[in-house]
């Protein structure tokens, strides 16, 4: 009987192990079929089916400078992306953005200024999925000392605000003796 015990036991605990093993050599063959797809997107290559890989192929073309076919495969990785690489993306798309308005130097960064403007709406989004970004929070710094935001109301009424009415209670006063 004790022998039987001994065994059921060791075959619950083998099969209550072979589980996580079982999942994690899924998910190692996955990760082999993704990291082979991301070593074969280069700028020129087809869309692969894994986010990963298409997140790679977008960034191989932003390497190349091929600004427009990064741009429309940042943005279709947005359409399809509601994951942890989301913010990955939203980040790149407004460096690219701040790379192509830099690109000519800042002292012509205001004849690019819709590319900053997108740079740093990009930023904010980005920040809005992680607030505790420094990475985009320091480029959105720096979009936002190239185009500066403006106060709509200042430039609208510089009057001084109206003072409001006071209004006076017709409750009985309380008494302020002390005990």
């Amino acid at each position: 009987m004790k022998r039987r015990t001994i065994h059921l036991l060791f075959a619950a605990a083998s099969f209550a192990l072979a589980v996580p093993a079982a999942w994690q050599a899924v998910r190692m063959v996955q990760a082999e079929r993704i990291n082979r797809a991301i070593a074969q997107a280069d700028a020129s290559a087809a869309p692969s089916d894994f986010a990963e890989a298409r997140f790679a192929q977008a960034l191989a073309l932003s390497g190349a400078g091929r600004y427009e076919a990064a741009l429309a495969a940042h943005k279709a990785l947005l359409q399809g992306e509601h994951g942890p690489l989301r913010h990955a993306v939203l980040y790149n798309l407004g460096n690219l953005h701040l790379r192509e308005a830099l690109k000519n130097g800042t002292k012509h960064a205001s004849d690019a200024l819709p590319l900053v403007e997108l740079a740093k709406q990009s930023f904010r989004d980005a920040l809005r999925d992680d607030p505790a970004d420094w990475d985009a929070r320091y480029n959105l710094e720096r979009a936002l000392g190239i185009a500066p935001e403006v106060d709509e109301q200042l430039g609208e009424d510089n009057a001084p605000p109206v003072e409001r009415e006071r209004v006076l209670t017709t409750a009985p006063a309380m008494r302020s003796d002390l005990p």
